[in-house]
């Protein structure tokens, strides 16, 4: 099998050759230019993003303020009010909130600023207490610093020492430098107009474009699913409305979240003494949708007003506290349990979006960049082709953990592959450990060692880890359950041998289906990799109950069928389970291809086998013949 095995992949891996001699490989040709395609396509979407902010910017806050309209108005349709109605009335009281904390907050600023002169005293003693506290040793060391900057300067030629009187200039007489001039241009109220209706015609392009996508929000999405789909409606629909749902869900959370950051931070500070409390909660709520950087800033002018407003320190610290609690408790506690899966980015993506949006579209872009990324995500999910923002950007785990603890032994890293199963198990049963992450990890190397990428001494260092920690997690795990009846009438478990089809591999997972099968309370022994007539003088000599080959793919039914037909000829009457590790074969045609009796079984998962030799069959039938001698015979064996 190996023989033909390398024609195949010879016959499948041999170059073409090009006019000068040299190996060309036309997949390899292809793959490069299709990721020089993506790569060039990314780079010219960034640019028309950044080139076109102006247009893009609101079209993007139009769509989001769409989705947060049609969210709410949908709640109101449950009710009776017509969808027109219901759009109108969330629109109307949005922008009635929006002028109305406009107008407030300007209010609150005119009268913070009237009352700055007041603060004056209370923070100029505060600064003179600073300069008391001033140390002889600060005093000592800021001299010191004065003195080497003063030989700095003198070392230099044609510098003046620091804190010297400049030359003056007598009347008359020129400077031996000409003094440098700036003209200030002249503000006229022109440009002040021009500045102010710079944001106000952004909102009013903004309230446009949300009241046409409202208007025709299912033609819209129609002809975006047919410009996009490319003829795979299904996907494309399934991946707009996923996007849809999850920004809605998101922007509806984020609001709530927001709206009671506000309204603890302006309680708090009423409590505290904080004037104009309602004020800073206010903007607390605002600031709080800038990733990052919007809870520290909110918290900026409470503490600068704790000093100023309080004559001594308990205010402040007090104030200080209080956001450091409220944003630790709010970033890591409240937020990941209400959003969940809704949103499905990363901390560090969530971070490196924050980065990349604001250099695209600035300022906008900070508030825009979790909802865009969170649609970049789900265009991940359905558009194979850009599966790599999925993986990137997503919060799933970027690897399976049967790879994850096949990628640690590779690294020869015993100690976190040990520290992941321990992991897995704690949340996991044994057989999920065995089934769901160490065979697939068995199965990956030996499909690498097929294709000659993985050495000997790799392959026995995988083996030899995944044994010992077999051994390891099969003792400190729960003890076997034996049979209640078992154990009143004293009959002893019937005998299990699990015998490898071939080699080690198989050995190793022979091994972890006889502790299930002891877990269960069987007398059930593996046998060691060995040769052909070895393994088979050990069945002939224990005569076992039910014998299980086990095979790990590739090639796992040739194996286990010449390990079958050998078994079944040298030992008669013998009840035998094949065992083909492949979670997901065809029982059916490994059966015909094996040519299976009508008493013996084919099994693809441990659980099946576990299962059908625990319960098909009463243990108290069995006769306890070799019970006594299978442990020491197969023990010696092994030696």
């Amino acid at each position: 099998m190996d023989l033909e095995w390398n024609k195949r992949n010879l016959r499948r891996l041999r170059p073409s050759t090009s006019g000068a001699g040299y190996p060309v490989n036309p997949t390899s040709r292809s793959n490069e230019t299709a990721q020089l395609v993506r790569l060039v396509s990314g780079v010219v979407i960034v640019a028309a993003l950044y080139v076109g902010r102006t247009a893009f910017i609101p079209m993007t806050l139009a769509v989001l303020l769409s989705l947060l309209i049609s969210r709410v108005a949908r709640n109101l349709e449950s009710i009776g009010i017509p969808r027109l109605l219901a759009m109108l009335a969330v629109a109307a009281a949005l922008c009635s909130l929006a002028a109305l904390i406009a107008w407030k907050a300007a209010d609150g600023f005119t009268n913070f600023t009237g009352q700055l002169p007041v603060y004056k005293t209370t923070l100029e003693q505060k600064v003179h207490a600073l300069k008391g506290i001033r140390s002889s040793d600060l005093t000592k060391l800021s001299d010191a610093v004065d003195d080497v900057e003063k030989e700095i300067f003198k070392a230099v030629p044609g510098s003046s020492e620091p804190n010297t009187p400049r030359r003056q200039v007598r009347p008359g007489s020129s400077p031996a430098k000409p003094m440098a001039v700036e003209l200030v241009p002249q503000k006229n109220t022109l440009e002040s107009f021009q500045n102010m209706l710079g944001p106000l015609g952004s909102a009013g392009l903004v309230a446009i474009f949300t009241i046409f996508i409202l208007v025709g929000k299912e033609d819209l999405r129609n002809r975006f699913i047919h410009l996009t789909s490319g003829g795979h409606l299904t996907v494309a629909t399934q991946a707009v409305d996923e996007a849809a749902n999850r920004v809605q869900r998101y922007l509806m959370l984020q609001a709530l979240v927001n709206a009671s950051y506000g309204a603890i931070v302006g309680t708090v500070l009423h409590l505290i003494g904080i004037p104009n409390a309602w004020l800073w909660g206010l903007v607390a709520g605002v600031l709080r949708y800038l990733p990052y950087i919007g809870a520290p800033i909110s918290a900026v002018v409470p503490v600068i007003l704790s000093l100023v407003v309080f004559p001594g320190w308990g205010h402040t610290w007090a104030t200080i506290t209080f956001f450091l609690l409220l944003e630790v408790t709010a970033a890591n506690f409240i937020e990941p349990m209400l959003y969940g899966s809704h949103v499905g980015l990363s901390p560090l993506a969530i971070l490196v979006a924050s980065v990349f949006w604001t250099l695209i579209w600035g300022f906008p872009g900070l508030i825009l960049s979790t909802p865009l990324t969170v649609c970049l995500v789900v265009m991940g999910s359905y558009v194979p082709s850009l599966s790599f923002l999925k993986i990137l950007l997503g919060d799933e785990p970027s690897i399976c953990p049967a790879d994850l603890y096949y990628q640690r032994l590779l690294a020869s890293d015993q100690r976190q592959a040990r520290q992941f199963l321990e992991e897995y198990l704690a949340e996991h049963s044994l057989e999920d450990l065995f089934s769901e992450v160490v065979i697939p990890a068995l199965s990956s190397a030996e499909y690498d060692k097929r294709r000659h990428e993985l050495d000997d001494a790799t392959e026995g260092f995988i083996l030899q880890s995944t044994r010992e920690f077999i051994d390891e997690l099969g003792d400190v795990s729960s003890q076997p359950a034996v049979d209640r009846s078992v154990q009143e009438t004293g009959t002893r478990p019937r005998n299990v041998l699990c015998l490898p089809a071939k080699n080690e591999a198989d050995a190793v997972v022979a091994v972890m289906l006889s502790h299930l099968l002891e877990r269960k309370g069987l007398n059930a022994r593996a046998v060691p990799a060995g040769t052909r007539s070895e393994m088979l003088s050990i069945v002939s000599e224990l005569k076992p109950d039910i014998v299980c080959i086990s095979a790990l793919p590739p090639f796992a039914v040739e194996r286990t069928k010449s390990m079958y037909q050998q078994l079944t000829s040298k030992v008669s009457g013998l009840h035998i389970a094949l065992c083909i590790w492949e979670g997901n074969g065809d029982r059916e045609k490994i059966m015909k291809q094996l040519k299976v009796k009508e008493r013996d079984e084919v099994f693809v998962t441990l659980g099946g086998v576990v299962e059908h030799l625990t319960e098909r069959v009463d243990p108290r039938l069995v006769r306890p013949s070799a019970s006594t001698s299978l442990n020491a015979t197969v023990a010696t064996t092994a030696g």
